[in-house]
């Protein structure tokens, strides 16, 4: 399935003319758009550590700065700042800064061999249920979450959040890329509310969608 029509998917799902969207690792903003364009009432908030990406996103997303609210930190299991380790590449690949993580690389060094990681940099972090509780965000309708083998530390600092939000959208890998990374088990382990509506697999990786089942 193409990302576009993923993302029709969602949007259909939702049934809500304005959905609260927060899109956790948005890099560019290509996913962020794309929400805009099938939902422009969408009330979109969305979280990027790297200065790089964060960069990139006001640049592209120009137009629709009006319409979203971007915060340069990582969402994670505790306040404060955090050893984020940013991606890189050389040749076609230079400036790759969609691998970037705050859980340290471990077989992405083997399985992506083209991709290095840089000296980590210190960014701002928040957990979820702390940043929402100040935004006064009581429900989420959908979490796009692309943030690199740290599920489990948005997991773990957002309970409170993840119990009022009614989709999730994640990544998973069962080769452990980063050190500490959930398998697609683990995950849904951790959040034992929710099921699974549709898996994109890729082998032993790919994209889950999840639904809520108590809301």
């Amino acid at each position: 399935m193409s990302s576009l029509k993923v993302h029709q998917q969602i949007v259909e799902l939702l049934q809500k003319p304005n959905p609260v969207i927060l899109d956790i690792g948005c890099n560019d903003g290509t996913d962020t758009r794309r929400f805009l364009r099938l939902c422009p009432k969408a009330q979109l908030y969305c979280f990027e550590p790297d200065p790089r990406a964060a960069a990139r996103f006001k640049k592209y997303m120009n137009l629709y700065l009006d319409k979203v609210r971007l915060f340069e930190i990582a969402i994670s299991s505790r306040n404060g700042t955090i050893d984020f380790h940013p991606s890189n590449a050389d040749g076609s690949a230079k400036e790759w800064d969609q691998s970037g993580s705050i859980r340290r690389p471990k077989n992405h060094l083997i399985e992506h061999d083209w991709v290095r990681f840089d000296r980590p940099i210190s960014v701002e972090t928040r957990r979820l249920d702390d940043w929402c509780s100040e935004a006064n965000l009581n429900k989420i309708d959908f979490i796009w979450m692309d943030v690199q083998g740290a599920e489990s530390d948005v997991i773990s600092g957002g309970g409170q959040t993840l119990s009022n939000t009614r989709f999730i959208y994640t990544e998973y890998s069962d080769h452990e890329l980063y050190e500490g990374q959930l398998s697609l088990q683990a995950i849904l382990d951790l959040l034992p509310s929710f099921e699974l509506v549709t898996c994109y697999a890729r082998g032993a990786e790919g994209d889950v969608l999840l639904r809520n089942t108590s809301l």
